[in-house]
């Protein structure tokens, strides 16, 4: 519809409405009046029918009552009260019921006692009332029945005091015959059908306008009757309504054409140039023709057109810019699990967008801190001389805190005096939280208080997650105490260029931005304990088979780059399948978890467990001799042996079950020289143990091939390019010699393992209680004998570096 109908119809609307409701409201009024004047006079008719049927039923009673006193001529009686018309006739029963007089002229039956309520089977013929006869004794000796025919007169009669049309019906059920009726034949059957429709003595209305009442039959009533009387409604009052409205709209239409077209001249102008500026010609103008609103907004159209033309040139660049920033911030998202690269990208994306001169992501540390893990612009911000290196604000302190612990982002002003400690001065801010999706701990990680895992490859990827303080502090602030809340950080930018203050829409793109971070952060702590996972044993918590080769490798390599030992343990529980067929593999299971438990709880930090599969287990033990090896050895033979594992027995009850574990122990380099050999040696020395009768250890009895060290003399001074060469040294100072001297006076590695593993006779080197046992005793004894390179005490981690921990060990 087009504006010039929409004015039509708006004015149309504005003059025909008041007109149609008066119409309706006079027509209704007239409705209301009418139909309440008629019920009225229905109710009066009704109430005059009741009135005129008590008054016979009443004239019928003093009829019998008469009778039934006369001792004598009761016949007698009877003819008189016929004869002067209290009743049309008399009726004398004895006892049984058998009439012994009968005036003559009876009516027809079914008769309807005035006291019954209920209808008779069939159409009433007549009123009654029956009196019990009696003699002077008061014994009772029949009854006597006063008659009164109801017939068209009595009807006619009704509806002449009454001043209604009068219709008695067949019963006071339905409405399907009728008995006497002073209604005219053409309204009969509608006054018929809207009385079948009444529930009670109420009003309703037929089609031509007649209004309806039905009463009875009831006590004092026994009749079923229906009254109507006609409307009083003025004839032809619709009509006359009708007439009026539709002058009226004839006028109206004639108005509101002349003023819409007058009106919509100046918009369908307005409206073609709107259309230009919609297909790209911003030059388009309208012409001012008056100084009214439409010229006004004309003016402002022509305004609108010329700085929407400047406005159209930013937004173009500021969108290519902004395309560009997240084309980047997508392919960093895509190709890497850097996280500084990533949280880079994201801090330069949120400036460029917002305009702002500075920022800073941060993100909740294990210690329930904040601190900035990528800033840009921040120098020369720092209250007074100087500022700190990094910025660290506890959750819930300051501004970028309270974000934290609340979740809600906030912007603002802020003066010099009121900077909090530790953030940085600035005029403007805005900071937004973000979490890990899916809720605390993020889908399918650990939760927040646990942690991803030890990074397998040793790296320096950082670990995010939630201590337990932290997520209780939060939650607190949140307003839930029970909340576990999953903040992972805050981006916060100072100063935006341009405009006073940071507004919603920049708050809006900050949450985008902040939602990359925490998808990036989520990503990278999927990462790693996606790939701890792949390494680990699930029953156990152990590192598994595949890591186990790959870790032997490493450290094998890091003994021999520093000249150190590395003994290799393997395990394996004496007789585990007795356990798994008496007591079932849950129980099993459960031997399996515990000794795993007490493994951890028996070796160092450095230390790695392995669950290589089933109930056989290795264990490395960089920095560690055999003597180290065989303490570690009899401290977990004793672990096992002393303490019961309780086990459930088939779902029983828990039954302590003693369980012994035999041990093979190699070391590298005296029994080995590759790790496949060291393990293989080590496996050797366990089959050993368990032809020894098991719960013991047996150290290897391989030896490998005596190896003569070469020395290689280096420079005391660099050679002019700067690198040392191995070959004839310059020679050196006083002090260099001595050092060089206090070197050569320590054995050579691959001696001292040659004469430990020539002094090692097959059988006896691992026995639980021979000389190695002896040698060392008590826990803080060095696991690590006398080497090159070698503390003589302590057992102290190595120079290089170290494998990821196991566990908190003792």
């Amino acid at each position: 519809m087009t504006l010039r109908g929409r004015l039509t119809a708006a004015f149309l609307a504005v003059v025909l409405g008041p007109v149609l409701l008066g119409a309706l409201f006079v027509a209704a009024t007239a409705h209301s009046v009418d139909r309440t004047r008629s019920a009225e006079r229905l109710a009066v008719a009704a109430a005059t029918v009741r009135t005129s049927v008590d008054a016979l039923c009443q004239q019928l009673r003093a009829a019998a009552d008469a009778v039934a006193l006369t001792g004598g001529d009761r016949a007698g009686a009877a003819g008189q009260v016929v004869s002067r018309g209290l009743a049309a006739a008399v009726v004398v029963s004895d006892m049984g019921g058998r009439i012994t007089y009968s005036t003559p002229g009876a009516p027809p039956t079914p008769w309807q006692e005035c006291a019954g309520s209920a209808p008779a089977a069939g159409p009433v013929r007549a009123l009654t009332v029956r009196v019990g006869l009696r003699d002077r004794a008061g014994t009772t000796l029949g009854a006597v029945t006063a008659a009164q025919p109801v017939d068209p007169a009595f009807v006619a009669r009704l509806a002449a005091v009454t001043g209604v049309a009068v219709t008695l019906l067949d019963d006071g059920v339905g409405s399907a015959r009728v008995t006497h009726t002073t209604e005219a034949q053409e309204v009969r059957d509608a006054v018929l059908a809207a009385a079948g429709t009444l529930d009670g003595e109420q009003v309703t209305e037929t089609a031509d306008g007649r209004y309806v009442r039905r009463i009875g039959p009831s006590s004092g009533q026994p009749l079923p009757l229906v009254l109507s009387v006609p409307s009083d409604q003025p004839p032809g009052l619709h009509t006359v309504l009708v007439g009026a409205v539709v002058l009226a709209a004839l006028l109206a239409v004639l108005a509101a054409w002349r003023l819409a077209r007058v009106t919509t001249r100046p918009l369908v102008e307005l409206a073609a140039a709107v259309d230009r500026v919609a297909h790209g010609d911003l030059s388009a103008r309208v012409p001012v023709r008056t100084r009214d609103e439409l010229g006004r907004l004309a003016a402002a159209f022509n305004r609108m057109t010329r700085e929407t033309g400047s406005y159209v040139a930013a937004l173009t660049s500021s969108r290519d810019q902004l395309r560009g920033h997240l084309a980047v911030l997508g392919d960093t998202l895509a190709s890497t699990h850097d996280l500084q690269r990533i949280l880079r990208v994201i801090l330069n994306s949120a400036i460029a967008a917002t305009g702002a001169r500075a920022g800073a992501l941060l993100l909740v540390d294990p210690g329930g801190v904040l601190v900035a893990r990528c800033t840009d612009g921040l120098d020369g911000r720092w209250p007074g001389d100087g500022g700190p290196t990094t910025l660290r604000v506890p959750v819930g302190s300051g501004v970028v805190g309270a974000v934290a612990a609340t979740g809600v982002p906030q912007r603002g002003r802020m003066e010099p005096a009121d900077v909090p400690p530790g953030e940085p001065r600035c005029r403007t801010y805005v900071a937004v939280p973000f979490a890990a999706p899916g809720g605390p701990g993020g889908p399918g990680g650990p939760g927040p208080s646990e942690g991803p895992g030890p990074t397998p490859s040793g790296g320096d990827a950082p670990t995010v997650e939630l201590p337990a303080g932290v997520v209780a502090a939060v939650g607190r602030a949140a307003g839930d105490p029970a909340s576990p809340a999953a903040a992972l950080g805050v981006l916060a930018l100072y100063d935006r260029l341009g405009t006073d203050e940071f507004d919603d829409d920049d708050v809006v793109t900050l949450r985008t931005f902040a939602s990359h971070a925490a998808v990036a952060v989520e990503n990278v702590r999927m990462h790693e304990e996606a790939q701890r996972l792949s390494l680990t044993d699930p029953l156990t918590g152990l590192w598994n088979y595949r890591y186990l080769r790959e870790s032997i490798r490493r450290e094998v390599e890091r003994a021999s780059r520093f000249g150190r030992m590395l003994s290799v343990l393997a395990l394996d529980l004496d007789r585990f399948k007795d356990v798994n067929d008496t007591y079932g593999h849950a129980a099993g299971d459960t031997v399996l978890a515990e000794f795993a438990r007490r493994v951890r709880g028996e070796i160092r930090e450095v230390d790695l467990a392995f669950r290589q599969g089933g109930e056989e287990f290795v264990l490395l033990l960089p920095e560690t001799d055999a003597r180290g090896a065989a303490i570690v050895a009899e401290r977990l033979g004793a672990a096992i042996r002393d303490t019961s594992i309780a086990v459930d027995a088939h779902g029983g009850s828990p039954v302590p079950v003693r369980v012994t574990v035999s041990i093979g122990i190699a070391v590298y380099p005296d029994h080995a020289g590759t790790g496949q050999e060291v393990l293989d040696a080590a496996d050797d020395a366990l089959y050993a143990a368990k032809a020894a009768g098991r719960d013991t250890y047996r150290l290897s009895s391989r030896c490998t091939p005596a190896v003569r060290e070469l020395p290689v003399p280096t420079g005391a001074v660099s050679p002019a390019d700067g690198l040392p060469r191995a070959g004839r040294a310059v020679a050196p100072t006083r002090s260099e010699a001595s050092a060089t001297a206090g070197e050569a006076a320590s054995p050579a590695a691959p001696a001292a393992s040659a004469a430990t593993c020539a002094d090692a006779a097959p059988g006896e080197a691992g026995s639980a209680d021979g000389q190695l046992g002896t040698a060392l005793t008590g826990p803080d004894v060095a696991r690590a004998g006398p080497g090159p390179g070698r503390a003589t005490a302590g057992g102290g981690a190595s120079s290089g570096p170290h494998p990821p921990r196991q566990s908190r060990g003792r």
